[in-house]
């Protein structure tokens, strides 16, 4: 009743061709593939070893217009001490005492014994 039999996994293989397409099907092996790839390199520790290596992005600095210079200003950093900051106290922690539940106790319903008209 599992994949040992070969009916069970060409109908599972028929069955995601009919879900997936065949244009996706390659697509979704080759990702899983090097997803399972990148796993085993991650667990073993070695280097990932891609076969297109991707470039880096580079900045490309922008000249600054006489405008936006204008728009800067200098604000003034305020300093602060250790000695002028307050020292928020904190409560003590409050010792609550755990009271027990009441307990209820239910009556046990009796079973009534009646004959029944014959």
């Amino acid at each position: 009743m599992g994949l040992d039999n070969p009916i069970h996994i060409a109908f599972l293989l028929i069955l995601l061709l009919l879900v997936f397409g065949a244009k996706r099907l390659p697509e979704m092996g080759r990702s899983l593939g090097d997803g399972m790839r990148g796993f085993k390199d991650a667990i073993s520790g070695d280097a990932p070893a891609t076969s297109h290596p991707m470039a880096q992005p580079t900045l490309v600095a922008q000249p600054q217009t006489q405008e936006a210079a204008a728009t800067v200003q200098q604000v003034p950093v305020q300093q602060v001490s250790a000695q002028h900051v307050p020292v928020q106290q904190v409560p003590a922690p409050v010792q609550v005492q755990q009271v027990p539940a009441p307990v209820q106790v239910l009556p046990t319903p009796q079973p009534v014994m009646e004959k029944l008209p014959a």
